[in-house]
């Protein structure tokens, strides 16, 4: 009797919302034929991770069956799901597949970390498939907030599965394909064993609006504007930046695209025939000379990031543009949990200029990319799985998701990073767990989470740094150590400068310290240190990060 089982395991994605990099696969125990599903990014703030470029999955796990991978298949461009191909990759060595959208993005993932981009194979569309091993993946439209998104239609030896990917049941989506209540009829009909689904909007009771509903709502809020207009919303939607610009000229002003990612998406999806009809736009040279009243600028920064054009704009100038009193800037874009606190700065620093801001809190100006609550029912009902695995968003939204499966009759488990689940019985359950964590970027080099680099600049950060040093001739100090201080007051409750006493006290322990103490090395640097985060917390409430450097003259 065969042993053979059908696997799903996520590193990344499931009990979080980004940084999506999932694993099929199909034969004996530890020996199956593998493949990959996204390699995403997430992204680092001040309070947790310092100074990190990026965040994506530790592929450990992974990387020791490199040899066991089909291939690695790629949703859509969203960088949570994209972000990480080029970091990865020479790791894992499997061709990559994607549409031809996609593609285009992913060759640049890959070109920008001295990969070869031809690795980047352009998939054809179902019902057209790709063979991988045991497997036959085929790409289907679905409709998303960014071109060319597809779920994978994954026929296996034990049954088909279908991975949403991100999604959403618009039929009027404007740019990219509509979604097809037929096709997807169609792909049911053949028995799906197995739905991992997007779990994002998993709470939100009404059904999701189609992007063709937030024009209207735009034309007239640009018409109404007197000033410059300025508007920001995620770069990859560009359905929705079309929208902004087709309201523009409209209105009679003319469109700058401000902030690389808004240029270089833009100029992808006309590349690739997403669009075909996107309005002229001018320079930001040019855009200087054009009274504001005739002029909409469509910039990055959707989220608060601080170098992204809108918060530039909103501290001063920015590509010789500013903004002013009676402008007004619109949020087109929903706030990603997390950035709530970078957002609100920027509104802030706006309306101190006397920009009039508006945000989605009317529902007016923003739609969502992710299917609701209803719209998942829909999916339930259209292709009538076995099972449901709820993945993409945090643990409360796959513990929801699976509640809701359960009530459509679907078998279901909530599986977070690391879990491995064989999809193989009628059943799905969990048989075993690996060891997840994140790899940071920091600068050019990938570090593990606990390696304990960001942790050591966090509590830097926290309690700032002091350098002592000791310079020695044999066993007798040539003078008293000296000390610098980085992050950390000039002065304390005893109102002296805290170098001087530090270095006071420092001075002390070492005219009356033993011989053998310093003749020991690791005792008086452990002396140094606690003298130094012991007198610093007298004078300042603070222990500091204290590194004690030893130098002996022969």
């Amino acid at each position: 009797m065969s042993n053979d089982r059908l696997i799903f395991v996520a590193l990344g994605g499931a009990g979080e919302i980004g940084m999506n990099t999932y694993v099929y696969g199909w034969g004996a125990p530890d020996k199956e034929r593998l493949i990959v599903v996204d390699l995403g990014v997430t992204f680092p703030d001040m309070d947790s991770t310092p100074g990190v470029d990026l965040i994506f999955a530790d592929i450990a796990w992974l990387e020791e069956r490199a040899n066991q991978i089909e291939g690695i298949f790629i949703t859509h461009a969203h960088e949570d799901h994209v972000g990480a191909v080029g970091l990865l990759w020479p790791r894992l060595r499997a061709p990559i597949y994607a549409r031809n959208f996609t593609a285009h993005h992913a060759r640049r993932k890959m070109q920008d970390r001295g990969q070869d981009p031809d690795k980047v194979i352009e998939a054809p569309v179902w019902p057209e498939t790709v063979k991988a091993g045991p497997f036959t993946i085929g790409f289907a439209p679905i409709s998303h907030s960014i071109p060319e998104s597809s779920a994978m239609i994954i026929d296996t030896p034990a049954g088909r599965v279908v991975h949403t990917g991100d999604f959403k049941l618009d039929e009027t989506p404007l740019v990219g394909e509509p979604f097809d209540p037929d096709m997807w009829g169609e792909i049911g009909t053949s028995g799906v064993k197995a739905l991992v689904c997007d779990s994002t909007n998993v709470f939100s009771s009404q059904p999701g609006r189609s992007e063709a509903s937030v024009g209207p709502e735009i034309v007239k809020l640009v018409n109404d504007s007197r000033g410059m207009f300025v508007a920001t919303t995620f770069a990859s939607n560009v359905a929705r930046v079309k929208t902004l610009a087709d309201a523009g000229v409209a209105a009679g002003r003319s469109v700058c695209l401000l902030g690389r990612a808004m240029r270089r998406m833009v100029e992808a999806s006309v590349t690739t025939g997403v669009l075909t009809d996107f309005p002229t736009t001018i320079s930001p040279e040019d855009a200087e000379s054009i009274p504001r009243e005739n002029l909409m600028l469509l910039v990055t920064g959707s989220q608060g990031e601080r170098r992204a054009a809108s918060a530039q704009l909103a501290r001063g100038r920015y590509m010789g543009l500013e903004l002013a009193e009676g402008d007004t800037f619109l949020f087109s874009s929903k706030t990603i949990p997390g950035n709530e606190k970078g957002v609100i700065h920027v509104m802030n620093a706006m309306a101190e200029k006397g920009v009039d801001v508006v945000d989605d809190s009317s529902g007016h100006y923003h739609v969502s990319g992710h299917a609701n609550r209803p719209d998942i029912d829909r999916m339930h009902a259209l292709i009538k799985p076995q099972m449901v695995i709820p993945m993409h968003g945090e643990y409360r939204h796959l513990r929801e998701n699976a509640r809701l499966a359960e009530s459509n009759g679907c078998a279901s488990v909530i599986a977070p990073n690391g879990s491995v689940v064989d999809m193989t019985g009628k059943q799905p359950k969990v048989v075993e767990h690996i060891e997840t964590a994140r790899t940071y970027l920091d600068g050019d080099v990938q570090i593990g989470q606990f390696d304990g680099v960001v942790r050591d600049r966090i509590r830097m950060g926290l309690n700032g740094h002091a350098l002592v040093t000791l310079i020695l001739e044999g066993n007798e100090p040539l003078g008293d150590p000296w000390v610098e201080l980085s992050g950390l007051p000039e002065t304390g409750r005893s109102k002296a400068p805290l170098v001087d006493v530090l270095e006071e006290d420092l001075g002390q322990f070492v005219g009356r310290a033993k011989r053998k103490t310093l003749s020991d090395d690791a005792a008086l640097e452990k002396e140094l240190r606690n003298i130094v985060r012991k007198s610093t917390e007298n004078e300042i409430g603070k222990k500091p990060e204290v590194t004690v450097v030893v130098s002996r003259l022969n």
